[in-house]
């Protein structure tokens, strides 16, 4: 009966510890051309400086896997006036 209790009680820790999100930051990724993209959805754009020019900015998704990424661009600051 012990050797019963202790296999149902590792076998529930096991599977509840593997069905836990992991917590693990994602790694940032500098944008290429070209390259695929799998978005499922947006979690969060960073705002852009308020410098004249190229500026970068950091997107966090979710893809059609339910993993997290950051994907870093490059784009033009809203610091610029006519």
């Amino acid at each position: 009966m012990k050797k019963f209790l202790f296999l149902a009680l590792s076998l529930t820790a096991s599977l509840s510890a593997h069905a836990q999100p992991s917590t693990t930051p994602a790694d940032v990724v500098p944008y290429a051309y070209g390259m695929h993209l799998d978005i499922a959805q947006v979690l969060d754009i960073t705002t852009p400086a308020d410098v004249c020019g190229p500026t970068p900015v950091q997107m966090t998704y979710r893809d059609s896997q339910g993993e997290t990424h950051i994907l870093e661009y490059s784009l033009i600051g809203n610091g610029c006036t006519n």
